[in-house]
């Protein structure tokens, strides 16, 4: 039978468009960070985003659940939290049934603190707490607990992933999930110290050409990230955050403080991180990845 011409098109419902949408989720929240507009249609434009935090969100939650059930209580606070989008789904989705728990965003912008700030208010997520400092100043900040359970960053760019793993260490995070972005800093010195390192031998072809340092750069930040975690007695996994069609700056880093601590491989994987600093000419960044 032909289908009849005149008769309308049925419109997808939100869940049909959305099936990650869960029951109960702040239809105003979702407005609030144009997922969707004032007539509660979904925004298409941060549709790819939204799935990012989804996927995130997965990886978070059965580690704020284990912290939930060994001690009634979590703390998460996202570094360089931006306009806390992590931090405002994660709250909607977990810490606002739980009933218990609190959610820091730290932001250097004041006026993306303020701004969420007022939204937590608005919306009554009362256990929502912001702060306006410096990656410098939130190491030590008197009004940030001691210690957190989990620290986030989400496509923290260049050496802000770094900042965020000073920030984790500083608080003695027991898990840390970072989304590095757009790390520039190693693929540059590289190129400084390209006539130094490997240009007479065959892997001289990762420097004739710039996207190639690039990225070669980028993978070799992400392993000098995980072996100065390891060395710092985390057990640190690395897996694809979402698909590649979503996204490419795609790597998860998920790192868990071992209980109880293991000497011996802490230590190797320190003498494996001074070991890439100097063989790939990388000594001016030993500060950045110091143990």
């Amino acid at each position: 039978m032909r289908p009849n011409p005149s008769r309308p098109k049925s419109v997808p419902t939100l869940q049909e468009q959305l099936p990650e949408l869960r029951e109960g989720q702040s239809v105003e929240l979702l407005k609030e960070l144009h997922i969707l507009t004032r007539e509660g249609k979904l925004n298409q434009d941060t549709r790819r985003k939204l799935k990012q935090v989804y996927h995130l969100v997965q990886f978070i939650e059965p580690l704020l659940q284990q912290v939930l059930d060994e001690r009634g209580d979590v703390t998460l606070a996202d570094h360089g939290a931006g306009k806390s989008y992590l931090g405002f789904i994660l709250y909607d989705l977990f810490f606002r049934p739980q009933g218990v728990g609190t959610v820091w965003g730290i932001e250097v912008r004041s006026e993306l603190v303020d701004r969420s700030r007022a939204l937590a208010q608005r919306l009554g997520f009362e256990r929502m707490r912001f702060l306006a400092t410096t990656v410098q100043e939130s190491l030590a900040h008197p009004d940030l607990p001691p210690t957190l359970d989990v620290v986030t960053a989400l496509h923290a760019c260049d050496t802000a992933t770094d900042d965020a793993i000073d920030f984790g260490l500083a608080r003695q995070a027991r898990f840390m999930v970072l989304v590095p972005c757009c790390q520039a800093e190693v693929a540059a010195v590289l190129r400084r110290h390209k006539a130094l390192s490997l240009s007479r031998t065959p892997l001289a072809e990762i420097w004739r050409h710039p996207l190639h340092t690039r990225e070669f750069g980028s993978q070799i930040t992400n392993v000098l990230r995980c072996l100065r975690l390891e060395a710092h007695g985390y057990d640190v996994t690395v897996t694809e955050l979402v698909g590649w069609e979503h996204s490419m700056k795609n790597e998860l880093i998920l790192a868990r403080r071992m209980r109880p601590p293991r000497p011996k491989a802490q230590e190797k994987a320190a003498n494996r991180l001074r070991e890439m600093l100097q063989e790939l000419h990388l000594p001016e960044l030993a500060a950045r990845f110091a143990v």
